[in-house]
């Protein structure tokens, strides 16, 4: 058994997880705003009372941590987090200090791809690009049922990337938090397709009430669905080029639209180099729960130790 930690901006979500994939057990407390040291309790907290269950026989299970950022090669510490206390701290050791053991940690889009790739939408399939549609727009890869880690541990990083084949009106895009213009993040995010709905109609919506309004033969609701989907289509085309993978897995809020599906791959087909495109696009099978369930596959079973690790962590 393992213990899968999702370090959340609002809320941290522990899970207790069966070698089989079942959950055993799983709770959430509000994440401390601000406050490192608490948010170091907090999750020891949710740790010992997952080893409480009575499948448990001893403590000391191997704990795997999502987080909003990722580790830093160079120092080990976090960088490019949202929650902004974690930035340049060493959360590996002090998290391994608080539980006394070893912690495997990864980007919370890397820990749902290692999900959906090992017992997911896309389970078994040789290489798997997740993606994450919500507040931001993030990305991992797994390669062979493991993460591909690169250098500067920013694999997956799309949303950062400016977006492939823009019109004239696209351009130049706008400003994004990490210092560029027309990044991908600022057109598929949620903010991102209210923000462009609001220039298209003045009308300010939330992506649900864009959708149902679009159903509802809402013309303004629809052109913003069509452009989204154009949008959406382009950048995976260019993931495509690049990754060629077999399975492209959709999580975030954004993610529960049943019409990206349909549309999407067959818009995608006149920007990527092929005479034919077999790339699935799928909806996350374990939903909300992949990051968490994500994060426990970090520590693979017995059978997977041969292969390549799932993340960097200091035993």
């Amino acid at each position: 058994m393992r213990i899968g930690i999702d370090l959340g901006g609002s809320k941290i979500e522990a899970i207790l997880l069966h070698p089989q994939g079942e959950i055993l057990r799983r709770e959430r407390l509000p994440t401390p705003q601000g406050d490192y040291a608490a948010t170091l309790q907090t999750i020891a907290t949710l740790v010992a009372r997952m080893e409480t269950h009575p499948a448990v026989k001893q403590p000391g299970l191997p704990v795997g941590v999502g987080i909003p950022g990722a580790i830093s090669l160079h120092n080990g510490r976090v960088k490019n987090a949202n929650s902004v206390c974690l930035i340049g701290k060493d959360l590996t050791a002090d998290l391994q200090q608080h539980l006394d053991r070893p912690v495997r940690l990864a980007n919370d889009a890397d820990c749902f791809t290692l999900s959906e790739a090992t017992d997911g939408a896309a389970a078994q399939l040789p290489i798997v690009f997740g993606v994450i549609l919500g507040t931001g727009v993030g990305g991992g890869i797994a390669v062979q049922g493991t993460l591909l880690q690169g250098v500067n541990a920013i694999c997956g990083e799309w949303g950062h990337n400016p977006l492939p084949w823009p019109t004239p009106q696209e351009l130049p895009g706008h400003p994004c938090y990490c210092g560029q213009s027309g990044c991908i993040e600022t057109f598929l995010s949620g903010p991102g397709l209210c923000r462009h709905h609001l220039d298209l109609c003045g009308e300010e919506k939330k992506p649900d009430a864009i959708v149902q309004a679009a159903a509802a033969g809402d013309a303004h609701a629809e052109t913003s669905l069509r452009l989204y989907e154009s949008r959406l289509a382009r950048a995976l085309a260019s993931v495509i080029n690049l990754l060629d993978p077999f399975a492209i897995v959709l999580g975030g809020g954004l993610a529960n639209i049943a019409r990206w599906y349909q549309t999407v791959p067959t818009l995608w087909q006149a920007h990527v180099f092929s005479d034919r495109v077999t790339t699935r696009l799928l909806p996350a099978k374990h939903g909300d729960s992949s990051g968490v369930r994500g994060a426990a596959w970090l520590w693979p079973s017995p059978s997977q130790q041969g292969g390549m690790s799932h993340a960097t962590a200091r035993e």
